[in-house]
């Protein structure tokens, strides 16, 4: 999705955790079994566009996403899915989370 075919005030939301890296396999079965609970709730929300998560082999861990606005990007951080369970499913596997950041978008390709 091109920036001009965004909604305006389109923001893109920044979750990051570091891990140690020899928690590699650990984390990565954890960040494919919260996806199971994490998918159905997350797509339930209005403005959600796009969403991806993965987790480096190098101890990093993101969820990026994109929202139509920064009112319906902020709804995840009162989800119970991710608040409570993802992120006492992450803390479990050794995962230290980084503030989330929400950016408008300025551009795009």
């Amino acid at each position: 999705m091109t920036a001009d075919r965004l909604p305006a005030g389109a923001v893109v939301r920044i979750s990051r955790g570091n891990f140690d890296p020899a928690r590699f396999p650990e984390v990565h079965a954890m960040a494919i079994a919260t996806g199971r609970y994490l998918i159905p709730a997350i797509s339930k929300l209005p403005g959600l566009l796009s969403y991806y998560a993965g987790a480096s082999p190098d101890g990093l861990i993101v969820h990026v996403s994109i929202w139509d606005s920064d009112e319906h990007a902020s709804q995840v951080a009162r989800l119970q899915e991710m608040i409570v369970d993802a992120r006492g499913d992450a803390e479990k596997a050794g995962v230290g989370f980084i503030p989330v950041a929400t950016c408008p978008i300025d551009w795009a390709i």
